[in-house]
């Protein structure tokens, strides 16, 4: 058999033909962050292709705020990101204050900023912590989700629960601010600046953390336009883009903070992004806890919308009939439509509500950045090899509630 050189390779090897080999990942599987599946087409381990396919947590997002009040959506609001549910509660808030033309006393609006940014500070720990731990890098992730605990501490002390708070109420909160909120806000910052430096001291020149995060994962900022990316995602291929500056809501033009931006798009902007963030959401925490007075209300005073007080509830019938009517019938918002937005843990976060003047949301729906940042993840892998889908994947940040709604 004469031997057909043309398929000899550089050093005389013989070359055979192959396909791409298909290999299955997820959705059960340690590096998916959740109920994700990608179908990878590979050539040895370099990634060729790779289908990403979410919805194995389909929850039904939308319709279940259709078939309850206003008030009850609130629970299911928290269930998208569940790691900064806080900001969920706000930007549903601000939708239905908008749509019903509601504006909120100063004190609520500067108590909601403070509960916001604590879980910005919240999401990004878990994020970054999470990547590093992936990568080998266990006592960071230590560091991290124990300076995260005390995040915790405070929100469980101003909401009662720790993770989902369901503490937004339209026209204002559940609750004004504990007599030491200030103190413990401030109390806890220290330690968050400090489980970053540690962290930063650690791992930014050790080099298999730089090898596994510089020039992986890389995106274009075109492409990410394109895509509909936002957040530190977005920020970190040098867009500067963040709705709090862009479009500010609240009293965000109040406030001094800068927008980090990275250059590279890869995973280790994404990660230094966030760190930075989290400096800047420290920042404004403190001008806010300068700023919010220590006294007043923090619920419009309109029974149509906000529960009366408790012990009036037991004394007055008027209370007792304001109060049955939100819980019977749900506050009637006016009829319309309108879309708010804010800027979320990983973006722009967006709800588009409309409104057929009854206790009952006629049509509920949400933009989650989780959702449109995972379209992007296809442009970060190909060219990568299989060991790099979980640094990268990890460092989208991938929310299964917000992305499977």
């Amino acid at each position: 058999m004469e031997t057909n050189y043309e398929e000899l390779d550089e050093d005389g090897q013989l070359e055979l033909p192959a396909e791409p080999m298909r290999l299955n990942m997820g959705p059960s599987h340690p590096a998916m962050h959740g109920t994700i599946r990608m179908v990878l087409d590979l050539d040895g381990e370099t990634i060729v292709d790779v289908d990403i396919q979410p919805g194995y947590l389909h929850r039904g997002f939308e319709k279940s705020c259709e078939r309850g009040s206003w008030n009850q959506v609130y629970p299911y609001v928290d269930r998208l990101n569940y790691v900064s549910p806080m900001l969920n509660n706000v930007g549903f808030s601000l939708a239905v204050e908008k749509l019903a033309g509601l504006k909120v006393p100063e004190r609520c609006t500067w108590y909601r900023m403070i509960l916001g940014e604590l879980a910005r500070i919240s999401d990004h720990l878990t994020c970054n912590s999470a990547s590093l731990m992936e990568l080998g890098a266990f006592t960071p992730f230590l560091w991290c989700i124990k300076t995260r605990d005390y995040v915790w501490d405070v929100l469980e002390q101003e909401t009662g629960a720790r993770l989902t708070h369901s503490f937004g109420r339209i026209g204002g909160m559940a609750k004004p601010p504990t007599d030491l909120f200030k103190e413990h806000t401030l109390a806890v910052l220290p330690q968050v600046e400090e489980a970053m430096a540690e962290t930063e001291q650690l791992v930014l020149r050790n080099r298999i953390f730089l090898d596994r995060m510089q020039g992986i994962g890389k995106l274009r900022p075109e492409r990410a336009l394109a895509l509909g990316v936002t957040g530190p995602i977005l920020r970190s291929t040098g867009v500067d883009y963040d709705v709090r500056k862009a479009n500010p809501y609240m009293f965000y033009k109040d406030v001094d903070f800068d927008v980090p931006v990275g250059h590279d798009g890869d995973n280790y902007d994404r990660f230094m992004v966030r760190f930075e963030e989290v400096r800047q959401s420290i920042r404004i925490i403190r001008q806010c806890v300068e700023k919010m007075p220590d006294s007043g209300t923090v619920n419009i005073d309109d029974v149509r919308y906000v529960f009366p007080e408790k012990q009036d509830v037991y004394d007055t019938i008027e209370a007792t009939i304001a109060h049955f009517k939100i819980v019977m019938e749900g506050v009637k918002v006016p009829p319309g439509e309108v879309y708010s937005f804010t800027e979320g843990g990983n973006g722009e976060l967006g709800f588009f509500i409309v409104s057929d003047g009854t206790g009952t949301p006629y049509r509920v729906r949400v933009r989650p950045p989780s959702f449109l940042n995972l379209q992007a993840c296809r442009e970060m892998l190909v060219g990568d090899m299989i060991p790099d889908i979980v640094p990268t994947f990890g460092s989208i940040n991938m929310i299964g509630g917000e992305c499977d709604r």
